[in-house]
């Protein structure tokens, strides 16, 4: 649904975005993290046609940004970090006006309209005059007008910015269920947000993509692929563990009680293979556990990284 090749984006010699290439499937939830400054929201613009690329190629729904913008426009839900509102005029006129721009049909406009405030929770507030609002309600509103054309795909540049935590659980079992069938980009610098609620991440920083792929994937970038974590008492651990077949490091660490700690990053698993080393070889072992890192722990991990190589300029 979403295919982007190598959108870059400059402003004179600054370049925002260099390269940026992924796709993203119907029925999947993507994940946009940087930092700040990284070129999320540049590129989200892009992807709407808000924004032309200087270069590279970006397909939406079918359709060819840069050729058809307006066909990609009527696909499209957009929620922008500051929501788009008129604040003179009421929750009710406000969506009836956006229900007419996107051309839902006159006819069952009013019902569609209905069905949008039922689902971001803002049933009975047709008549609140959108300046009177709290910033959660109107990023309730911001929400109802990216869905109201029930578009196929939706992008969302910080859905949850100014909502309380009861509200967030809202807004993200809606943005879950309405996942389901159609495609959605979610930009947020809550990295509890994105694990709650995204099957897929990408991690731009500098202007480039540092990382993507499922979310477990992303996890495990932060130990340098899948691992595992062993508590053992035994005379060259540390060696044996690390010539087992699928081992491709061990990274010992002594206990304060005299036992030594194994971090062991393997393809597959290799309990079975360590229990039975550990037999054979007379230690004993205290904990042997799946070591899975947060969120967090990836991104800090990557940013890292990509700042020692010198970041992407």
């Amino acid at each position: 649904m979403i295919e982007a090749k190598a959108l870059t984006k400059r402003y004179g010699p600054f370049t925002a975005v260099r390269d940026v290439t992924f796709a993203v499937g119907r029925g999947t939830i993507l994940g946009f993290i940087g930092p700040n400054g990284a070129g999320k929201t540049t590129t989200m613009r892009m992807l709407t046609g808000f924004l032309p690329a200087t270069s590279g190629d970006a397909v939406v729904a079918g359709f060819d940004v840069f050729e058809a913008p307006m066909e990609v426009k009527r696909r499209v839900g957009y929620l922008p970090e500051r929501p788009p509102l008129y604040p003179e005029l009421t929750v009710g006129d406000y969506l009836s006006f956006v229900a007419e721009l996107r051309e839902v049909p006159a006819r069952g406009r009013q019902r569609r309209i209905g069905e949008v405030m039922e689902q971001v929770g803002l049933l009975g507030w047709e008549r609140r005059v959108l300046g009177s609002l709290s910033k959660g309600y109107r990023q309730r509103v911001g929400l109802a007008q990216a869905l109201v054309h029930d578009p196929p795909v939706l992008i969302l540049d910080e859905p949850t910015s100014g909502l309380d935590p009861a509200q967030n659980v809202g807004i993200r079992e809606l943005i879950r269920t309405v996942g389901k069938d159609r495609t959605v980009v979610l930009s947020t610098h809550i990295l509890a947000e994105v694990e709650a609620t995204c099957d897929e991440v990408v991690l731009i920083h500098e202007g480039v993509i540092a990382a993507a792929g499922p979310l477990e994937t992303i996890r495990a970038s932060a130990v340098g692929g899948p691992a595992w974590r062993a508590e053992i008492q035994g005379e060259g651990a540390a060696r044996e563990v690390g010539r087992l077949p699928g081992v491709a490091r061990v990274e010992p660490s002594d206990l304060p009680d005299g036992w030594t700690c194994l971090l062991v990053v393997a393809d597959d698993d290799p309990r079975p293979a360590i229990a039975d080393l550990a037999a054979r070889s007379g230690w004993r072992i205290r904990s042997l556990e799946r070591v899975v890192p947060g969120l967090e722990d990836a991104f800090l991990a990557i940013v890292g990284r990509e700042d020692r190589r010198g970041g992407a300029r």
